[in-house]
């Protein structure tokens, strides 16, 4: 068995230790049913880790990972952490986080047959498509992608209000809010978007309304 597999474990007593050393109770506590105001929907790369970028401790953030933070309400294992996340756990916030250099981003817009990650990535395709005429008018290719990345971000919000639960336990509760947020991995930083959450909502709502509800928008704007 390799050695940098071993280390693993020996880490993880190391981290046992330290956890009780601070607190005798720390793991009888994390046992508890966790309440998580946060869900997290990141890429899998291994560079941009929820929970050390945000500074978050054990049960502060659920979280949910994909090749390029694809919310594809066909894939039901995006869908299944969304509904869990906000039916049962009751989240406040759930954050769409991309991040730039990102390798799925890159490869969707490479003419090459990728074989199964080809449907996948398709996803990020109708991205540019939707947003082609900005994205070609950007001639460095760095910053390109660094927009792709970004407008990624916010079709992928999109496709979380378009969910019914999301939907109706905003009208019932005004909560949760979505956010979209791109990591730096050049300077370390998290750079919110500045999602308009509730101006998606109103845009939306002719197409997207599975709530059978009217929308009570107005007085949050006086």
């Amino acid at each position: 068995m390799s050695q940098s597999y071993k280390v693993i474990f020996e880490n993880n007593r190391k981290w046992v230790e330290s956890k009780l050393a601070d607190n005798p109770n720390f793991f009888q506590d994390l046992a508890k049913t966790q309440t998580p105001e946060y869900l997290y929907i990141g890429c899998s790369d291994s560079r941009a880790t929820a929970e050390e970028l945000m500074g978050a401790k054990p049960g502060e953030v659920f979280v949910h990972r994909n090749i390029a933070n694809i919310v594809n309400t066909l894939d039901m294992s995006s869908t299944a952490v969304i509904q869990y996340a906000v039916e049962h756990l009751k989240v406040k916030h759930i954050i769409v986080c991309g991040h730039y250099n990102c390798g799925g981003v890159k490869a969707a817009m490479t003419p090459e047959d990728l074989g199964l990650l080809n449907p996948w990535l398709r996803n990020i395709r109708d991205v540019y498509r939707l947003h082609q005429s900005e994205l070609d008018s950007i001639t460095d290719e760095g910053k390109r992608y660094d927009r792709l990345v970004e407008l990624n971000v916010q079709e992928q919000c999109i496709n979380v209000v378009k969910m019914a639960c999301v939907q109706e336990r905003y009208i019932l509760e005004e909560y949760p809010v979505v956010h979209g947020w791109v990591f730096d991995l050049r300077t370390g930083k998290i750079i919110d978007l500045e999602i308009d959450f509730e101006k998606i909502l109103k845009d939306i709502q002719k197409i997207y309304n599975l709530t059978s509800s009217d929308w009570v928008m107005s007085r949050k704007t006086k």
